[in-house]
């Protein structure tokens, strides 16, 4: 018998082929698979710039192109800034400072007027000043470290120059003193700083002491060298009298070489030392 068309099968696709648009697969049958597509194709990746091509580490295209690593910028590049300036942002001094005037008035003054008293050619054999000798003994730093930290800042002030302290030699148990226990300060000043300091002594400290009548005219040791003794530090100006209350003496070694006593007063005379004037003995009988 012939099959009714009605009721024939509907024929299935062909593998890989998908029913028409509206129609459905009779029940029971599934869809044929889909061949599948090839992978889609996936954006290509940007291309890698070559390693030469690569910008330099710290450009920045906006704000402008900075040096690569490891350069230097050119000293023109720097701003104006800093100009005229040290590190620690002090103005550098564009003159030297000038000499002593009192290293000038001996160069001058003094060495000529010597050879010519003392009947000497020869410069080198004339007295000259060789070293200044500062010294500060604080005995009650034994006590009080304060008062040996206060004689340091005043000694620094006095001399422009950082001083060292003096350590004692030997123990001494009536003063509470071991040995190597420091109880004292010094400095030592030459050429330049020599002459500032015996400058504003002479012309500054001394005619600040109280009741000062001039210095003693033999207080020198047999070789032309002389000691001075000040009994107060506030005479020098520099120090400030809020700051150091305490009374503070010190001595004062001036070093002259190529010298003896007579030679070494008749130069620091010249120098403008005030020397106490010899009076005339008086011609009153008994």
């Amino acid at each position: 018998m012939a099959k009714d068309p009605a009721q024939a099968k509907p024929e299935k696709p062909a593998k890989g082929e998908k029913p028409a648009k509206g129609e459905k697969a009779a029940k029971g049958e599934k869809p044929a698979e889909a061949e599948k597509s090839p992978k889609a194709d996936k954006a290509p990746k940007a291309e890698k710039a070559p390693k030469g091509d690569k910008p330099e580490k710290g450009e920045k295209a906006p704000k402008g192109e900075k040096p690569a690593k490891g350069e230097k910028p050119a000293k023109g590049d720097k701003e104006a800034k800093g100009k005229g300036k040290d590190k620690k942002g002090e103005d550098k001094p564009s003159v030297p400072a000038p000499p002593p005037r009192l290293w000038v008035k001996y160069e001058k003054e003094i060495i000529p007027a010597l050879a010519e008293k003392l009947g000497r050619k020869n410069r080198n054999s004339l007295p000259r000043l060789l070293k200044i000798v500062i010294n500060m003994g604080v005995g009650e730093a034994t006590q009080e470290k304060k008062f040996l930290e206060g004689a340091v800042d005043a000694m620094g002030q006095i001399a422009g120059q950082k001083p060292v302290q003096t350590l004692s030699r030997q123990a001494i148990s009536a003063f509470r003193l071991r040995q190597g226990m420091p109880i004292g300060c010094m400095v030592t000043l030459r050429k330049q700083r020599m002459y500032e300091f015996l400058d504003r002594l002479i012309s500054i400290a001394l005619p600040r002491v109280r009741d000062f009548r001039g210095i003693n005219r033999n207080a020198f040791d047999g070789n032309g060298n002389y000691s001075l003794g000040l009994s107060e530090q506030l005479v020098f100006p520099e120090l400030n009298p809020d700051k150091f209350t305490r009374a503070q003496g010190m001595n004062v070694a001036i070093v002259i070489s190529n010298s003896n006593n007579d030679e070494s007063r008749e130069l620091l005379t010249m120098l403008g030392m005030p020397f106490q004037t010899v009076e005339a003995p008086s011609g009153k009988g008994k």
